[in-house]
């Protein structure tokens, strides 16, 4: 077994964490390393801002590879937990404390095939909501959902554009009048975040999406379930590939 890489301690303002792992072994090495990573992450040892141990310092700590490494460390980025800056190191984020307790216990994060079947479960869950709203949406939650449409179109940056796409699903989600779907939804409404942010840098352009929402609010608004199904179908195709796109090396 390699040597832990250190007890993990609230750094000095420029220095790097030390952190404190173990060399994995039953497990897929870049899940059971993401694991560790989170877990001391979200701790409350390491201060907002801390710069992580580079690429090449925990893959000889751990004896793995600089892939596997990198691997772990992307799935925690999709998350939003760390930001990852080229020609500067890895820094966790300036705030954890909303970041997806839910998603983290269902294990979503860890690794390349367990964001395929986040993908493949929110398009699913999606798909519902959107012919359940169709079918139950009344005016006012349609008017709401026109408001977060029109800010989404006169968004002034990325931050006001993901958040009206957010808060777009989540109207939705509430119009399909389903407790648990809804809760659903508003349990990964960080994770949804990172998603969409990840999606709408790597299209380059928020017409596509724009175009994508407005097709279903338009089938809600005749009240045509199958309509409004089959444009978030075509949505969350569209967003999952742009996601998929987004997590694979440069």
């Amino acid at each position: 077994m390699a040597e832990s890489a250190g007890a993990a301690r609230r750094p000095g303002r420029s220095g790097t964490a030390s952190i404190s792992l173990a060399a994995p072994q039953r497990e897929s090495a870049v899940v059971d390393i993401a694991r560790q990573l989170l877990s001391q992450l979200l701790s409350g040892h390491l201060a907002p801002g801390t710069r992580l141990p580079s690429e090449r310092q925990l893959s000889e700590s751990l004896g793995v590879g600089r892939s596997t490494i990198r691997e772990a460390l992307k799935a925690l980025d999709v998350l939003g937990i760390i930001d990852v800056r080229q020609g500067d190191g890895t820094y966790l984020k300036q705030s954890t404390s909303s970041l997806l307790p839910s998603a983290i216990e269902w294990g979503l994060m860890l690794g390349q095939p367990q964001v395929l079947d986040l993908i493949e479960a929110r398009r699913h869950i999606e798909i519902v909501i959107a012919e359940l709203a169709a079918e139950r949406a009344g005016e006012e939650v349609i008017a709401e959902l026109r408001h977060h449409l029109e800010d989404m179109r006169s968004a002034a940056d990325s931050v006001a554009f993901v958040e009206a796409d957010v808060a777009f699903h989540l109207a939705l989600a509430q119009a399909a009048d389903n407790s648990v779907l809804n809760d659903i939804l508003g349990s990964i409404r960080s994770l949804l975040r990172v998603w969409i942010r990840r999606a709408i840098h790597e299209a380059g352009e928020t017409e596509t999406t724009i175009a994508e929402h407005a097709a279903v609010l338009e089938a809600v608004e005749r009240h045509s379930p199958a309509d409004a199904a089959a444009a978030m179908r075509a949505h969350m195709d569209g967003a999952g590939a742009r996601l998929q796109r987004s997590l694979k090396d440069d």
